[in-house]
C-alpha cells in the first residue's frame, strides 16, 4: 500500500509537470505551422524553453532553503504549480494573431515555473525512492511523464480543433489543479541535514562574493566525478539527434495534408501510448539486463525510428506507415527516457538531490534548443530528409560512445547479489 501511494504521488506530479511543458514543445508548432508560419520560425520556438536548460542555476537555492513546515520539496511543487496555472489561465484570455509577443513572453514565464517545478519534483522523488526502486519509479515517471505529454500534446490539439484556443487552455489548467491532489495529503519526512546545510550553505546572501565563488564551485565538484563529464555528453547527443528530428516531424506531417486532430493523435495520443508501453519495457530491461544494455536497446530502436521518417519524404505517406514510424520511435524513446533518469538518479548526490540531477535534465531543453533551432534552416535548406539522416548520425555517435566509453554502476545486480548472499 505505500509503495502504491508513492509511485502514484510521483506519477500525478509528473503528469501535472509534462502537459504546459508538451504544450509548449509539440502544440505551439503545429499550430503556428497551420497558420502558416515559415520552418525557421518554427525552429526559433523552443528558444521558449531557454529558461528550463538554465534551471540547474537556481536549483541549489531549492535545496538549501524552504518552508520545511510545509514540507520542503512540497512546499516548492506547490508554489511553481500554481505559478503556470495563473499563466495558462491568463494566456487563455489573449489572442493568437493580436497579443503574440505577450503570449509568447507569458509562454516562457511557464517553461520557468514548469521547469522550477521540476527540481523540487525529482528531488522528492530521490529521497522517496531507494537505488533498487528506482526502475520501477523512473517507470512510472515515465508513464506519468507520457499521460501528461499525451494530454499536453495530442490531447490540446484535439481540443483545439474541437473548442478553440480559452476552452482548451482553461481545461488544462483544472487538469494541472487536479493533478496536485495527492501530493496536498503527502507528508514530507523532514530533513536534519538539509536543515543544517541551510544554516551552514556555502551559499549566504550576506557574502556575495564568497557566496558567488561557493555557489559556482558547487558546479564544478559534480562534473569532476568520474565519468560524470562522459554521461553528460551521452545525453546531449541523445538529446540533439531525437529532437533535430522530432522538431520538424511535425511541420512534415501538416505539409502532407493532416489536420490538427490527425496530428494530435497520431502523436499526442498513440505516440505516447507507445511511450508509456516503453517506460514500461524499460522497468523491465533495466532490472533483468542492466543500465547500459537497456540504454542501447531503446537508442538503437530511436535511431531505426528517425530513419524511419525518411519513407514520407519518398511518397509513402499512407496512415499504416505513419502509425508504424510513430510506434517504433515513441517506444524507443520510452525505453530511452526511463533508463536515462534512472542513470541521473544514480549519479546524483542524496545530500545535493535537487542540483545534481537538474545539472543533469537540463542538458535535455539546453540541447533540444542547439538542436532544434538550426533544424528549420536546415529543412529549408537541403530538405527533410537532410533533417532526419543528421539526426540519425547524430543517434549512433552516442550509441557508440556509451558501448566504448560509458560505464554504469549497476545496481539493480548489485542488490540482487546481496540478497542472494544472504
Amino acid at each position: 500500500m505505500q509503495s502504491f501511494k508513492k509511485y502514484g504521488l510521483l506519477g500525478s506530479l509528473y503528469l501535472s509537470q509534462f502537459m504546459p511543458f508538451w504544450f509548449l514543445y509539440q502544440g505551439l508548432p503545429v499550430l503556428f505551422r497551420q497558420d502558416g508560419m515559415a520552418l525557421e520560425a518554427i525552429g526559433l520556438l523552443p528558444l521558449l524553453l531557454l529558461p528550463v536548460s538554465l534551471k540547474f542555476l537556481w536549483a541549489p537555492l531549492i535545496d538549501f532553503y524552504g518552508f520545511t513546515r510545509w514540507g520542503h520539496y512540497r512546499f516548492w511543487i506547490i508554489s511553481f504549480q500554481l505559478w503556470v496555472v495563473g499563466l495558462t489561465i491568463f494566456c487563455s484570455f489573449l489572442s493568437i494573431e493580436a497579443n503574440l509577443p505577450l503570449l509568447l513572453g507569458a509562454m516562457a514565464f511557464i517553461a520557468i515555473g514548469s521547469g522550477s517545478q521540476d527540481i523540487a519534483t525529482d528531488a522528492l522523488a530521490l529521497s522517496l525512492l531507494q537505488p533498487e526502486e528506482r526502475g520501477q519509479g523512473n517507470a512510472v515517471q515515465g508513464i506519468g511523464g507520457a499521460l501528461g505529454r499525451t494530454i499536453g500534446g495530442g490531447g490540446m490539439l484535439i481540443l483545439l480543433n474541437r473548442w478553440g484556443w480559452r476552452v482548451s487552455l482553461l481545461t488544462l489548467a483544472a487538469m494541472m489543479l487536479l493533478a496536485l491532489i495527492p501530493l496536498l495529503f503527502h507528508r514530507e519526512k523532514s530533513s536534519r541535514s538539509r536543515r543544517k546545510r541551510s544554516r551552514s550553505s556555502p551559499f549566504n546572501l550576506k557574502r556575495m562574493a564568497r557566496g558567488a565563488i561557493a555557489y559556482c564551485k558547487i558546479f564544478i565538484d559534480a562534473c569532476q566525478r568520474p565519468g560524470f563529464k562522459t554521461w553528460l555528453l551521452v545525453i546531449a547527443l541523445a538529446t540533439s539527434g531525437y529532437n533535430l528530428s522530432a522538431t520538424m516531424f511535425s511541420p512534415l506531417l501538416v505539409d502532407l495534408g493532416l489536420s490538427l486532430e490527425e496530428i494530435g493523435w497520431l502523436l499526442g495520443v498513440f505516440g505516447m501510448m507507445m511511450t508509456i508501453l516503453g517506460s514500461l519495457a524499460a522497468g523491465v530491461t533495466i532490472a533483468n539486463f542492466g543500465r547500459k544494455r537497456s540504454l542501447l536497446v531503446a537508442m538503437s530502436l530511436t535511431a531505426i525510428g528517425i530513419l524511419m521518417k525518411l519513407l514520407p519524404t519518398f511518397g509513402l505517406t499512407q496512415p499504416s506507415i505513419l502509425y508504424f514510424i510513430t510506434s517504433i520511435t515513441f517506444f524507443g524513446f520510452g525505453i530511452m527516457g526511463t533508463t536515462t533518469f534512472t542513470v541521473m538518479m544514480d549519479k546524483s548526490r542524496q545530500e545535493m538531490a535537487g542540483t545534481d540531477y537538474t545539472l543533469q535534465t537540463s542538458i535535455i531543453p539546453l540541447f533540444s534548443i542547439f538542436s532544434a533551432v538550426p533544424s528549420g534552416l536546415i529543412a529549408s535548406a537541403i530538405g527533410y530528409r537532410g533533417v532526419f539522416l543528421l539526426g540519425a548520425v547524430i543517434m549512433v555517435a552516442c550509441i557508440m560512445l556509451i558501448f566504448k566509453f560509458l560505464n554504469i554502476v549497476e545496481f539493480d545486480r548489485y542488490f540482487s547479489e546481496q540478497c542472494d548472499r544472504v
